[in-house]
């Protein structure tokens, strides 16, 4: 499912136009990134969180040439499911 169907989808079920649907999704998003660039987490009740996490600075290769190269630290936003979300796939 790509974003234009989960607009369409969600238009449908809450009985709303594919703009206001489109504008909602928008919002949802961006107010999550905002959250997680502040260093904060969102918790969606039965669906999961999404958080931030440090990855640490390491030593990697460089695939063509072979030589260590250092890869800095860095910021990954996380993912973690809900225990509804679990058992409704399962």
């Amino acid at each position: 499912m790509n974003k234009t169907e989960l607009v369409e989808y969600i238009a449908t079920k809450a009985d709303i136009s594919k703009a206001a649907a489109g504008r909602s999704l928008d919002a949802v998003i961006a107010a999550v990134k905002q959250q997680l660039k502040k260093g904060g987490t969102v918790t969606l009740v039965g669906f999961g969180t999404f958080a931030v996490s440090t990855r640490a600075a390491r030593t990697g290769r460089n695939p063509r040439t072979g030589e260590a190269i250092k890869i800095k630290k860095a910021k990954v936003p996380k993912f973690r499911p809900g225990k509804a979300l679990k058992d409704a796939v399962n």
